[in-house]
């Protein structure tokens, strides 16, 4: 789950569809009918945290887990808060210039001091930065969760050499990698955001089912509609035909990473 500060929100975004006006964010959660809440704030839509500490303190701490986005100039105070309000990694979205916080000459020493917090990194890269940053994915010390299947281009699949960068780390233990639902009415990401991954999302599952965890951006500032339940579970049916794994995907994998048993 994103949390966002509608104060905060870029020029032209469309509104958000649950939280309305100032810290209401307690709203959200019997729409999605959730005990516990991934939070997730990009800091050009808020300011150092606030918003994520924010949504923490009228959450309540024993209901959040969650990533946050932090600038290069975080202080360990900053940073210890947000561990004892329940964030357990950072996010690095570096897919865009304009969606940049910090650029990838922070990475290392960021993610040096949140593995000290025992934090993961959560890394929103395309394949091609992947591949060209393979040397700074091996020298990360922290837990790695690749976004949205890896942000694999349809169209080369498994036949992308970020697949295979992704899979060694996987197989390696230190690495998660996050199935995400498609965008409903947003044209986000390549080719209209995530529809007709199947294929894809097939082979992650084949390939490293213990290492994947469930991801759905909602609500979102691309999105105006909630994803209908029934058709996300009928998606990650098709995706997961066995109730084995999709037990290991949506509870017993986030358990291990973000360490707590859900609710």
């Amino acid at each position: 789950m994103h949390i966002y500060d509608p104060a905060f929100l870029p020029a032209g975004a469309p509104p958000l569809p649950v939280v309305g006006t100032g810290h209401d964010y307690r709203r959200v959660q019997p729409v999605l009918g959730t005990r516990r809440t991934v939070v997730v704030t990009p800091r050009n839509f808020g300011t150092d945290n606030r918003v994520t500490l924010a949504a923490i303190q009228d959450l309540g701490r024993e209901h959040t887990r969650g990533v946050a986005v932090v600038r290069d100039d975080v202080t360990d105070a900053q940073l210890q808060a947000l561990h004892e309000g329940g964030i357990r990694g950072i996010r690095f979205t570096l897919y865009t210039p304009a969606h940049a916080v910090v650029g990838f000459d922070m990475v290392e020493s960021l993610s040096h001091r949140v593995h000290e917090l025992g934090w993961h990194v959560q890394l929103h890269w395309t394949a091609a930065q992947i591949v060209e940053h393979e040397s700074l994915l091996r020298r990360l010390p922290s837990a790695i969760v690749f976004d949205h299947l890896g942000r694999l281009p349809v169209e080369r699949g498994v036949n992308h050499p970020a697949f295979g960068i992704i899979r060694r780390e996987l197989d390696g233990g230190k690495a998660w990698l996050k199935l995400s639902g498609p965008y409903l009415d947003s044209a986000v990401g390549e080719a209209g955001g995530y529809r007709d991954t199947d294929s894809l999302a097939q082979a992650w599952v084949a390939a490293a089912p213990d290492r994947l965890v469930w991801g759905s951006d909602w609500p979102h500032v691309t999105e105006r509609v909630k994803p209908d339940d029934a058709s996300l579970a009928a998606l990650l049916a098709r995706w997961v035909p066995d109730a084995a794994q999709r037990q290991r995907i949506l509870i017993d994998n986030p358990e291990a990473l973000y360490g707590f048993r859900q609710g």
